[in-house]
């Protein structure tokens, strides 16, 4: 070929480029900032139902969705907390449950018996637990890896499974499960949380595919680090938000994608991370994770 035909072709392929880099640009300005949430309430129903509503992201989760004039129920283990939190955002009911025995028969009817009478519009599936901090999976406790089952995968299975039914039946609903990036990323010395959220990931895509011909919108919310005791980070940055700023744009993305990671510059990040060669985020996700686990461990030790 000619010349002109190869500059032809580079001048083509650098026109798609910036195409893409605007059309995404665009997409990120108005899913993160000016696309109006939906009214939850009239689109999905009067209650909302947030697991893990003690504290963080679900605690968050629950005033705003309160604050938007649904009912919500609290779901936690804790029944101090509990109290504290309904208090706290000014209302809602309260329902007692340790996840962590939520296969025993008698924990899931008293789960469906706070739902039986319920209108649920939406559901949270937040609760759920991480490693204390980054280690090698041969380090773990077998009670912790019996727990990042429970309170990941198990905890969502069910509570999904419950409230899908009724959903069905009056065909609107949308259930929301809370990840992490270590799902859409390699998660080195987090591997077995990573791995499931890694189901939480394909379960919510595949069920949203499943239901949306029903009237039932489920998402995978994917954050990276807010202000948890999960991440044991304190103080807010640029990006790291708050559990109420985090909350805020949760709630407005209810209902849209079936995966997002609603705050804005959590959105920007994993779009730079997804893009790049997964080898080489693995390597940085790695050096981070020995360097948060060096500390960890001479923490420990001064302590003892």
């Amino acid at each position: 070929m000619s010349l002109d035909t190869w500059s032809f072709i580079a001048h083509g392929i650098g026109c798609l480029y910036l195409c893409k880099l605007i059309y995404n640009l665009g997409t990120f300005v108005y899913v993160c900032f000016l696309r109006p949430g939906k009214n939850l309430k009239k689109e999905f129903g009067e209650w909302a139902v947030v697991t893990g509503a003690t504290d963080g992201i679900g605690k968050a989760m629950a005033a705003v969705l309160f604050k938007q004039g649904m009912k919500v129920l609290l779901v936690s283990r804790d029944p101090a907390k509990l109290q504290e939190t309904q208090k706290e955002i000014g209302g809602g009911e309260t329902l007692c449950v340790d996840f962590n025995d939520f296969r025993a028969e008698a924990v899931r009817e008293k789960v469906k018996a706070a739902l039986a009478d319920k209108d649920v519009g939406v559901l949270v599936n937040n609760v759920g637990i991480s490693y204390d901090h980054p280690q090698y999976f041969h380090e773990l406790e077998e009670d912790r890896i019996d727990k990042l089952v429970k309170l990941n995968i198990d905890s969502t299975n069910y509570m999904t499974y419950m409230v899908l039914p009724k959903m069905v039946e009056k065909r609107r609903g949308a259930i929301v499960n809370m990840s992490s990036a270590a799902s859409l990323v390699p998660g080195p010395l987090l591997a077995a949380y990573s791995g499931a959220k890694r189901y939480i990931e394909a379960f919510s895509v595949g069920l949203n595919a499943e239901y949306a011909s029903k009237g039932v919108h489920v998402q995978f919310q994917c954050p990276l680090y807010v202000t948890t005791k999960l991440a044991k980070i304190r103080k807010a940055s640029l990006t790291t938000p708050s559990p109420a700023s985090y909350a805020k744009a949760a709630v407005r993305c209810i209902g849209y994608e079936d995966t997002t990671s609603p705050y804005w510059a959590h959105y920007l990040m994993m779009g730079v991370a997804k893009a790049l060669p997964q080898g080489l985020v693995a390597n940085q996700v790695n050096s981070m994770h020995l360097g948060i686990r060096k500390r960890a461990l001479a923490k420990k030790d001064k302590g003892q």
